[in-house]
């Protein structure tokens, strides 16, 4: 009986039907021996070889649950060992998805293993590398296998991820293949020993079997199995000497690493290796003249058999000495910095060096604030591609007067002598974790993996990391831009090789940080004292001076960037593209804050996607009270053209001036960009707003008066003055306008004559005038006659009873003359003189979106 007869039986199949597996069931049930059935389909077809879900993998995957449900069908004996011998001449030509199943369903692990073993070998004899590999990981046969024959043609077909599957779960392994790669990587061994015979293998690629690959290969796995860098001493003094050959390219080519530092890192390098000091030997006669070489051989003590001739001799010449003389051109060229970098624009005593948890109280006091905007940058020693991640060695904070330095390591051993090694993590995770606060850093995901390497508990900051702006992506946008950099910056100057000294021909391009900053800010970053040793203390002046600034730049960036992200080819609503967490690549599931969402309008609303801003019912200006940043006056007089109560930031005023007023007098906040994320987190739910300042300004207050359901109606336009924000008048009629702009004109010389009097004080209630006011929705003939009684004339100008001059000399000549107008509204705050006119026509069709119906009013023209 056959095992199975599907009219077409499918070569592969995604999800197998219910009714195909009842019919492999059915098939099961009707056969004496299933296990030798599902050989007989298997050697009789070939369609199961493909990738995929094939027919053959649904009967053996079937076959293998049915086995459990029916124990008694198992073979054993000669029997099983027939089968297995069967399905081991399957196995080499089995996709991976099979393999599993036919190991479990012919019990091959309780196969004799010599046969096991006989049978890879002869896959391997065959050419079969990678198959007889798969099945001895499968079978579990390493421990008895030789590492090196089985990984050595893996190696040369650059199946480096098989030869780390073959010996991951065999730490013994690991290490004797780690000897083996080391071996090869032997000063004088030749690796073509080893890859000649290897010459007919297929998928041979010899150009990935060198040195400097197999090199990569030890350190991965040093890093991937946590094994002991020592135990590889070959690859770690070629590392070493790529190091010393780089150090000594940094100082005496590129000119870009301080002697202090050079010193520090090719001592450090070099050690007591005699190996090295040779190699030292020979980079010091090739890169400084005798004398030179000769101080720096007795300094580190190097044989004087490891010498020239010519270096042996200076050396005699020398007389002992505590150490190497400074190059005298060194401090006038410390002097040129000043000039040719970007200079912190703090004075020393504002730079804290913490290293006590006393000492931090103080700064986690003031950087854990709502709405603080702090700079974060984090150094550690250079690891020159060494096993590891680095240690974090210094946290710095930067806000806007001051700069810490938190002394990581000397902190954490603090804590952990005290008993309270959870104390430093649980304020540095308060820090990245509140959206209240706003973290600028660049290439901060980095950063982030370097602390969880420092200390453990602070391994999953990145997942509750909120209110980051990594400015590594402002300076992915600025490499895309096309822009003219020389546009909205100042001019950059970078040194010259003859302003540097011992002729600094040589000069690298700015990148990274540094290269940002001199977009941004005009001037580089001094980058000298990147490459430190951070560990070592006491950290000289240089070092405290260099790590205080990289932190403090941020700041700067960022708000040269708030204030004007256009001129540096950036989009104007830079919010979406920057704030978020630290990744460089942004995903959906890493946002801010899940509740944020573009709203309607495509702008960003602080909960914006359920609608929690936005009145369900309509809404007059007058119960719309906002605070306008200082980007976005024009928006400002727009929504004071339509009645709604506008206070406006001066151009002089911090962003975070916003957020005090809005909390004070319960006004929404309309910001743009970058502010948005710090000044949203300062209000309560709803209450900031973000527009698109690559708007007109029509176009943002529509979008505005939309999203927060306000509908004007005519009543509303011009009854506040654009100019002061002020929403009472006084109204004078024509023939008392004529008189007092004549009475104006006739008097003596006054300096304030045709001057607007304009005041920055929030607008005078009518109590508080000793005019009474009037709204101008609602003109009356009877507190026209009161307001007249308030008026006089002192000098040129008609002056309120509260002070206010009328800028009366600002009403052009001939509308006077209007025999149509009859009335003139003054406004009791400031003196603007408005008027019946035609721009209230223009206004209505402008907005007609969100006019309301209502009473046709009189209609004040702006002089």
């Amino acid at each position: 009986m056959p095992l199975l007869h599907p009219a077409n039986p499918p070569s592969s199949l995604e999800t197998p039907s219910n009714q195909l597996k009842e019919e492999i069931r059915r098939g099961f049930e009707g056969l004496e021996d299933p296990l030798a059935g599902l050989l007989d389909v298997l050697e009789s077809s070939s369609d199961w070889k493909g990738k995929g879900h094939s027919l053959g993998y649904c009967i053996a995957t079937e076959l293998q649950l049915w086995i459990k449900e029916h124990p008694a069908v198992q073979q054993s004996g000669i029997k099983l060992k027939k089968l297995q011998a069967r399905v081991l001449g399957i196995l080499s030509q089995c996709p991976a998805n099979l393999l599993d199943p036919l190991i479990s369903i012919y019990q091959l692990h309780t196969a004799d293993r010599n046969y096991l073993l006989g049978h890879v070998s002869h896959l391997y004899h065959k050419g079969d590398y990678k198959e007889a590999a798969i099945l001895s990981i499968k079978l579990k046969l390493q421990p008895d296998q030789d590492v090196e024959k089985m990984c050595t043609p893996l190696l040369l077909q650059d199946k480096t991820n098989l030869v780390e599957d073959y010996v991951g779960e065999h730490p013994e392994l690991q290490s004797k293949l780690l000897q083996i790669l080391d071996t090869w990587c032997e000063p004088g061994f030749n690796i073509r020993d080893i890859t000649r015979q290897y010459q007919g293998l297929s998928r041979y690629k010899p150009e990935k079997f060198n040195r400097r690959t197999l090199s990569k290969l030890v350190f991965r796995l040093l890093d991937r199995f946590n094994i002991d860098p020592a135990l590889c001493p070959n690859v770690i003094n070629q590392r070493h000497l790529r190091t010393l050959n780089y150090l000594f390219y940094k100082r005496f080519v590129e000119k870009t690493m301080t002697e202090e530092n050079w010193t520090d890192h090719v001592q450090s390098t070099v050690g007591e290796n005699r190996w090295l000091q040779g190699h030292l030997a020979q980079l010091l006669m090739s890169h400084c003249d005798l004398n030179t070489a000769a101080r720096w051989a007795q300094r580190w003590a190097l044989p004087k058999e490891m010498l020239s001739y010519g270096v042996a001799g200076e050396l005699q010449k020398l007389q002992i000495q505590e150490r190497v003389e400074e190059a005298p051109k060194a401090e006038s060229y410390g002097e040129s910095k000043k000039n040719n970098y970007y200079q912190l624009p703090l004075p020393r005593a504002s730079i804290h060096f913490l290293q006590t948890w006393e000492e931090t109280l103080q700064c986690w006091e003031k950087v854990l604030q709502p709405g603080q905007v702090v700079g974060i940058d984090m150094e550690w020693k250079p690891s020159f591609g060494m096993v590891g991640k680095p240690r974090v060695s210094l946290l710095q904070l930067a806000l806007k007067d001051e700069v810490f330095l938190l002394d990581l390591p000397r902190l954490l051993e603090q804590a952990e002598t005290e008993g309270q090694k959870e104390k430093l993590p649980h304020f540095i995770k308060m820090l990245y974790s509140d959206a209240a606060i706003t973290k600028l850093g660049y290439g901060m995901l980095g950063d982030l993996n370097s602390l969880a390497a420092t200390c453990s508990a602070l391994k999953d900051t990145e997942e509750q990391a909120q209110g980051v702006v990594d400015l590594l992506r402002v300076d992915k946008q600025l490499q895309k831009s096309s822009i003219d950099w020389k546009k909205g910056v100042q001019k950059v100057n970078v040194p010259s090789p003859e302003q540097s000294y011992e002729n600094r021909g040589f000069k690298q391009p700015e990148k990274g940080l540094s290269l940002l900053v001199q977009h941004v800010l005009g001037k580089p970053l001094d980058k000298t004292e990147q490459l430190s040793n951070w560990e070592k203390r006491p950290l000289r002046e240089e070092q405290i001076l260099y790590a205080a600034t990289d932190a403090y730049c941020l700041l700067e960036i960022y708000e040269r960037l708030c204030k004007d992200p256009t001129s540096f080819g950036l989009s104007s609503d830079l919010t979406e593209s920057l704030v978020g967490k630290p990744g460089t690549k942004p995903r959906a599931k890493k946002q801010l804050n899940k509740q944020e969402g573009p709203s309607p309008s495509g702008q960003q609303c602080k909960g914006s996607q359920k609608e929690t801003s936005c009145p369900s019912t309509p809404i007059s200006p007058k119960e719309f009270s906002v605070v306008c940043d200082n980007m976005l006056q024009g928006l400002g007089r727009y929504l004071r053209c339509l009645g709604v109560d506008v206070r406006m930031l001066e151009n002089e005023d911090d962003h975070r001036k916003a957020a005090e007023i809005a909390r004070q007098e319960g006004r929404v906040i309309l910001t743009s960009g970058l502010p948005y994320q710090t000044l949203q987190s300062q209000v309560a739910e709803g209450m900031c707003f973000s527009v698109n300042c690559s708007e007109k300004a029509k176009e943002q207050a529509l979008q505005v008066l939309k999203h927060f359901n306000v509908q004007v109606s005519l009543a509303d336009i011009f009854s506040r003055c654009q100019v002061c924000n002020c929403d009472k008048y006084l109204k004078v009629s024509r023939e008392r306008m004529r008189q007092l702009v004549e009475g104006s004109r006739q008097a003596p010389g006054d300096g304030s004559t045709g001057r607007p009097a304009r005041s920055k004080e929030k607008p005078r209630q009518s109590s508080d005038a000793a005019v009474t006011a009037c709204d101008t929705a609602q003109p009356s003939d009877t507190l026209h006659r009161e307001r007249l009684e308030g008026l006089e004339q002192r000098g040129a100008s008609p002056v309120l009873v509260g002070g206010t001059v009328l800028q009366v000399s600002a009403i052009p000549p001939g509308v006077l003359d209007k025999a149509d107008l009859t009335d003139f509204y003054c406004c009791t705050h400031c003196g603007k003189v408005f008027w019946e006119g035609s721009h209230f026509g223009r206004v209505v069709s402008q907005f007609q979106d969100v006019l309301a119906a209502g009473d046709k009013q009189s209609i004040y023209k702006l002089s």
